[in-house]
């Protein structure tokens, strides 16, 4: 399978270069130059496949030029020892739920996967790469999961002061771990101006091997393209007619893995996602890109900390908005609207919702009813688990779930006994360090 970048179709390189160097030269993002037809193996899986067969199948059909059959299945073996919960809600309504991994997060399967590919490729290759992503907090819980024992990767991850969390002591660098966690002592848009300005100096990105952990990197869009199939084979024998997709569209990673979904031939008819100031409805309800009035040749360099993925929409439908209309359907959905649908979904179906699933299914309540009565089905994506957005929930229901341990450990306040940061030169001097 070969990539090519959306600024430059003639750069094309094999997957293993579009993981492990995921910042094309030319400024733009990596993105699928052909997608094979599955069509005979979509249909031929059933709700008894699982989701590493069905993940280490799509890796074989990616890089079957590359590595073999059992390579392909030891990578997903590796990155899923979990999967996702599909569930039926009525006679054509389901709920797909992808906070069932490590830490409640639905990109516990892309950077679980990611990190798999990558370890899997430098010790058949050799070579080695460094995570430098700035977090929230609950990046580093993951990593520090998912690369535990891994001997190819590391990650320096960058903290506004007092966010660590879900680390554990063996964890750390400074002990033998593969996470070096620092604390900038300075404003979010302080810190991704410094980070920013590192990634633009590429000499220096290629000499301590940096990479990023976010969708930038296409292989976290191919791990999230599985979550179609596995539930297409989920339900297929429930249904009879077209099948549709409701999502908040986030970063729009799980939008575009959809979309690449649907070129493997999977049936996909459409998605109902809330609008947004990148991807809008216009006057007649259709989708807009307003950035599409600016010329790639016009635009910066793509920055590696900020996904890019309006730009892989954009390549997609060659910035057709006629033909994007047939597939996504954006709507607008108030904070009113979002806060009956969390209500409506608890009540009639027991299920808690942050906001971004109560936005979704405020879109499934707006437009269902017509999809329903052609004999289509809905599938409601809820990304990430409802007891992290317990605020939320009990402002919209009035109460709030229960947090598993796992997640409740991956919250957990991490104090570190070590200085922060406030300079550019200060975390260059890190990044040094582990050469």
């Amino acid at each position: 399978m070969l990539f090519t970048s959306t600024r430059n179709r003639q750069n094309t390189v094999d997957f293993s270069r579009a993981v492990t160097d995921c910042i094309p030269e030319d400024g733009g993002v990596y993105v699928p130059y052909a997608i094979e037809d599955l069509r005979r193996w979509i249909y031929y899986i059933d709700d008894k496949t699982s989701f590493s067969s069905i993940a280490g199948t799509l890796t074989s059909a990616f890089i079957k030029d590359e590595y073999s059959p059992i390579i392909c299945e030891t990578i997903a073996t590796s990155a899923f020892p979990f999967e996702p919960a599909v569930r039926q809600l009525d006679r054509n309504f389901f709920v797909m739920e992808l906070f069932h991994g490590f830490t409640g997060l639905y990109r516990d399967f892309g950077i679980s996967y990611l990190c798999s590919v990558l370890e899997t490729i430098f010790t058949l290759k050799g070579g080695d790469a460094v995570f430098f992503d700035f977090t929230h907090g609950g990046l580093g819980s993951l990593l520090a999961r998912v690369l535990k024992g891994k001997k190819h990767l590391k990650a320096v991850l960058v903290y506004k002061k007092g966010t660590v969390q879900g680390l554990s002591d063996e964890d750390f660098v400074w002990n033998g771990g593969n996470i070096y966690p620092i604390e900038a002592d300075a404003s979010e848009e302080e810190i991704s101006a410094i980070m920013s300005s590192i990634y633009s100096d590429t000499e220096f990105v290629r000499e301590h091997r940096l990479t990023v952990a976010n969708t930038t990197n296409i292989c976290r869009i191919l791990a999230q393209m599985f979550f179609y199939p596995y539930s297409f084979a989920k339900i297929k024998s429930l249904v009879d007619g077209d099948i549709y997709y409701a999502m908040d569209p986030g970063n729009f990673g799980t939008l575009m893995a959809g979309l690449y979904s649907w070129r493997c031939a999977l049936p996909v008819s459409g998605f109902f996602v809330p609008s947004t100031a990148e991807l809008a409805a216009d006057p007649s309800g259709n989708p807009v890109l307003p950035d599409s009035i600016v010329d790639f040749s016009r635009r910066g360099k793509i920055n590696p900390i900020v996904p890019a993925n309006i730009e892989r929409l954009e390549t997609f439908f060659d910035r057709n908005q006629m033909m994007m209309r047939n597939f996504i359907f954006p709507e607008n959905i108030d904070s009113a609207q979002t806060d009956a649908a969390a209500r409506e979904l608890y009540k009639k179906y027991g299920i808690f919702a942050d906001r971004q699933t109560a936005r979704a299914y405020a879109l499934v309540m707006e437009n269902g009813q017509r999809v329903f009565d052609d004999e289509g089905a809905i599938v409601l994506m809820s990304m990430n688990h409802p007891s992290i957005s317990a605020d939320y929930c009990r402002h919209a229901i009035g109460e709030a779930p229960e947090m598993p341990d796992y997640v409740a450990d991956a919250m957990r306040k991490v104090t570190l006994k070590r200085p922060s940061v406030t300079t550019k030169e200060e975390i260059v001097e890190i990044l040094r360090s582990l050469d």
